[in-house]
């Protein structure tokens, strides 16, 4: 059999505020074509399907197209599972009805295998999808209290291996933090590891199609794969290949994977120098259209230098001046490591306009941060 493995889309990402839903939308319209071209008998994505909770609808309707394209369009089977980006109950909406036109949309963390079948015999896919414990314990009767995100992997795969008879061959899919995995800045993780769990969990599986972390690799062994995200979503990225694996089950259960390399309309560049020399290399930069992040090597500030090098390069995300050199009697001074959020605030506020913060100020700085810090959460 053979399976096309992608994950982590997220849908309705911002970067730097710019809104990717129209690139994700071209690299999607990528995935479907190379779907008619490796002929697949069926599409696993793993988790985060979107990027947000409540995404907006431009994203939804690039999600509805992608969908409709592959399972009516092409006839594929299509399993797709939940990541901790996503809102279940809402990406579960009209699951029981979908099923029918094979696309199979897992949100509860208690689910059954999907029976596939090939020449060889019958496939069984367990799709995990990505539960917080206490999500899990509502649903699952365990001996022990489930308190971790191994725990709920564990229970899952308890649940799933039950129903896969001893000698068939099986995929398991799951969105989840493996140990040892490499991570970038656009992941979330929780503070100290918690939520990572040991791959060994999937023993018995033939192939392991994992989300969560944007950059393909294995985890462990070559079975066991992340596909990463089809784009670039975070400068910490920049030098990722983004790409789809295709997957070949042979009759034993032994897996060939291929990775396809995504193509996006403009790719993601962190590019160094002095303000003018980068001026003068966007003038004929041939890919001056890709979103950018500016490292300017200048001693001294650089007057309005984001506008001025979006006059070149139009989609300059973020400037950098990491070597900027302030005068001796200058108020400014980098932050220390204990300074809080407000502590540096009130050093700008200084340095801008001479005067220190009016005590009738505090709070309104106070409301601010607050509202940051409550933003934050929510994102």
């Amino acid at each position: 059999m053979r399976f096309l493995h992608t994950a982590d889309w997220h849908l309705g990402r911002l970067l730097h505020k710019q809104h990717l839903t129209k690139d994700q939308a071209h690299v999607l319209d990528q995935f479907v074509e190379a779907a008619h071209t490796y002929a697949p008998d069926a599409v696993i994505v793993a988790g985060d399907i979107y990027d947000r909770a409540v995404p907006p609808s431009d994203a939804v309707e690039v999600l509805d197209r992608t969908l409709s394209r592959l399972v009516v369009d092409a006839g594929l089977p299509v399993i797709l599972i939940a990541g901790n980006h996503d809102s279940p109950d809402r990406l579960d909406f009209g699951s029981s009805i979908l099923e029918r036109q094979g696309l199979h949309v897992l949100c509860n963390p208690r689910t059954d295998p999907i029976m596939l079948e090939d020449a060889h015999g019958p496939i069984y896919v367990a799709g995990l999808p990505y539960a917080q414990p206490a999500q899990a314990r509502q649903v699952f009767d365990t001996d022990d209290p489930i308190r971790s995100h191994e725990a709920v992997l564990s229970a899952q795969l308890d649940h799933v291996r039950a129903q896969i008879p001893a000698e068939a061959r099986s995929i398991a899919v799951a969105h989840i933090f493996a140990q040892r995995g490499t991570v970038g800045d656009s992941e979330r993780t929780l503070v100290g590891g918690a939520e990572t769990v040991p791959t060994d969990l999937f023993d018995g599986f033939d192939y392991v199609a994992l989300g969560h972390l944007h950059q393909r690799q294995e985890a462990g062994a070559p079975h066991i794969r992340y596909a990463g995200s089809p784009m670039k979503y975070s400068f910490s990225e920049h030098n990722h290949t983004k790409s789809f694996y295709v997957v070949d089950m042979d009759a034993d259960g032994a897996c060939t994977v291929e990775a396809v390399p995504f193509e996006p309309p403009r790719d993601l560049r962190c590019i160094e120098g002095a303000f003018h020399d980068v001026l003068d290399r966007g003038a004929t930069d041939p890919n001056a259209d890709d979103y950018l992040q500016v490292t300017l090597t200048n001693r001294g500030p650089v007057t309005d230098a984001m506008a001025r090098l979006r006059e070149v390069y139009p989609n300059c995300l973020h400037v950098a001046l990491p070597h900027v050199e302030l005068d001796a009697d200058d108020d400014l001074v980098p932050p220390a490591d204990t300074d809080t959020p407000a502590d540096v605030f009130r050093t700008f506020y200084r340095y801008a306009t001479g005067t220190a913060l009016d005590e009738t100020d505090e709070p309104l700085l106070e409301t601010a941060l607050e509202r940051v810090e409550q933003n934050r959460r929510n994102a």
